[in-house]
């Protein structure tokens, strides 16, 4: 509802092109900052207390906008600041909201769960903007600003009567920044979520052209009414939610990355369509569509993302899928506005739809991987470390070395094994990772890395996973039998 309030004020304060797609712009861009953050807090804190907090901040201000606006005080300036503050409260809540998905079903369930989730949004896009495009022709914006202020009760409501069990232990709770360079660190190493991030990147910078020019074909180019933005963007919603009921029976038929190659080229026909078709009824079944695409590749990459990461570090690797989404459409929005005010909204729009065919081709080189066989369970398996220092658990770095010996013919083999080893290492939060051979004794190789703390390396024990020991043990193969692996833990003094 906001959204379509947003838009729809703004081309009544400003006829530009480039400012009314900087409502969308203000909406996204804090993802660009705070996604990581709000991530790594949601992985430190009890996202219960958390996410009641935010919801209430997101309350106040949503108020404050319908007051301003009733009062007749409102102008393209303010609006698209208080746009950027609910921009804000999304920032800091939407990664802790997607990582509680897998607290309240079984790993079993989970794509079902997220396909369930995606279709409480997009019933709420199916109503919000039809209820929205209602309340501004008969009384106006600031009612839609003040109805969405009274929703976030509701969701305040659920979360302080959720009775959640938080997650027991011993160790303390990571440091914010520590969190952050250590969920960083877990997304450059991993080629899971990297890939999803490729794909999102290349659906969404095209896709974005649509919703953040709607607003001007509808009043612009189609000469309609609030009530007309309000139905073709309810069809969207109503579109996405027919196509998340027949999602589970497409996906029996369909690998992932066809249906992602099937619904991005009917996206790009829809931006085609928006492009060139300047009859509203005609543009109903085009939003519909677009609506069931839509669904179809959000609900692939939400699972693809949820899936691809453990438990430990799920909130910070899904708030950098996020900062890719929302960083796709900011800089989407912005680029198809400024298309549009240069040359025209069809042209911004055709130019669009290249761009995604583009994005289609990506899709060969950068497959989504599958729904994720391996087991992300903590594996347990690495022995506690003996400790004969005064070690305070904020003590650090700490340097791990692990002494190998390995037979010269197979040096190519293990150092190419390593390879994953080291991905992996960085994956779980440690850096500096280094592997070195002997000069004296060439069967001898040292791998080392660092971890920042003592506590941080008794975090790295629980976060190694039951299919990370594969990769462990693929490398440790190539010991010399009856070698045993020599391991050193070394504080700074």
């Amino acid at each position: 509802m906001h959204e379509v309030g947003a838009g729809w004020l703004m081309t009544s304060l400003s006829a530009s092109p480039f400012m009314v797609s900087l409502v969308q712009v203000a909406a996204a861009a804090p993802m660009f900052l705070l996604a990581l953050p709000a991530g790594a807090l949601a992985d430190i804190v009890d996202k219960r207390r958390y996410l009641l907090v935010v919801q209430a901040g997101m309350a106040v201000v949503a108020l404050a906008l319908a007051l301003i606006t009733f009062a007749g005080l409102m102008s393209a300036t303010l609006l698209l600041l208080f746009t950027l503050a609910m921009g804000i409260g999304t920032a800091l809540t939407m990664p802790a909201w997607s990582a509680l998905t897998p607290e309240l079903v079984p790993a079993s369930d989970l794509p079902a769960a997220i396909s369930l989730s995606s279709v409480g949004v997009n019933v709420a896009r199916a109503l919000g903007p039809a209820i929205a495009g209602i309340i501004i022709s008969l009384v106006g914006p600031w009612a839609t600003f003040a109805v969405n202020a009274l929703s976030f009760f509701g969701v305040i409501a659920v979360l302080a009567l959720w009775h959640r069990t938080p997650q027991q232990s011993v160790l303390p709770a990571e440091r914010l920044f520590g969190a952050i360079r250590v969920g960083w660190r877990h997304a450059r190493s991993s080629r899971h979520l990297q890939r999803v991030l490729v794909r999102a990147l290349a659906f969404f910078l095209g896709a974005s052209a649509g919703m953040s020019l709607l607003p001007l074909i509808v009043r612009g180019e189609l000469k309609g009414s609030a009530e007309q933005f309000g139905i073709l963007l309810g069809c969207v919603g109503i579109g996405a939610v027919a196509g998340a009921m027949f999602l589970p029976r497409i996906r029996r038929l369909m690998a992932v990355n066809r249906l992602m190659t099937l619904a991005s080229l009917i996206y790009a026909a829809v931006l085609l369509a928006l492009a060139w078709i300047q009859d509203f009824y005609l543009l109903i079944p085009v939003m519909l569509v677009s609506g069931a695409a839509w669904i179809a590749v959000l609900s692939s990459l939400q699972v693809s993302a949820q899936t691809s990461v453990p438990a430990w570090v799920r909130a910070r690797a899904l708030a950098v899928y996020i900062l890719t989404f929302f960083g796709s459409m900011a800089m989407g929005g912005l680029m198809w506005g400024l298309i549009a005010s240069w040359l025209s909204i069809s042209i911004s729009l055709s130019f669009a739809a290249v761009i995604m065919v583009l994005g289609v081709g990506v899709g060969w080189w950068v497959k989504l991987p599958a729904l994720s066989a391996e087991d992300l369970a903590p594996s347990l398996h690495w022995p506690q470390p003996l400790i004969n220092v005064e070690a305070d658990g904020e003590r650090g770095p700490v340097m791990i070395t692990l002494e190998y010996e390995i037979d010269t013919t197979d040096a190519d083999a293990f150092k190419e094994a390593m390879e994953e080893v080291r991905r992996m290492r960085h994956r779980n939060g440690s850096f500096s990772w280094q592997l070195m051979q002997d000069t004296e004794n060439p069967q001898l190789w040292i791998e080392l890395f660092f971890d920042e703390s003592w506590h941080d390396h008794l975090r790295h024990h629980g976060r190694v996973t039951r299919a990370e020991l594969k990769i462990e043990s693929a490398a440790r193969r190539f010991q010399i039998a009856g070698k045993p692996v020599r391991i050193r833990h070394l504080l700074k003094g």
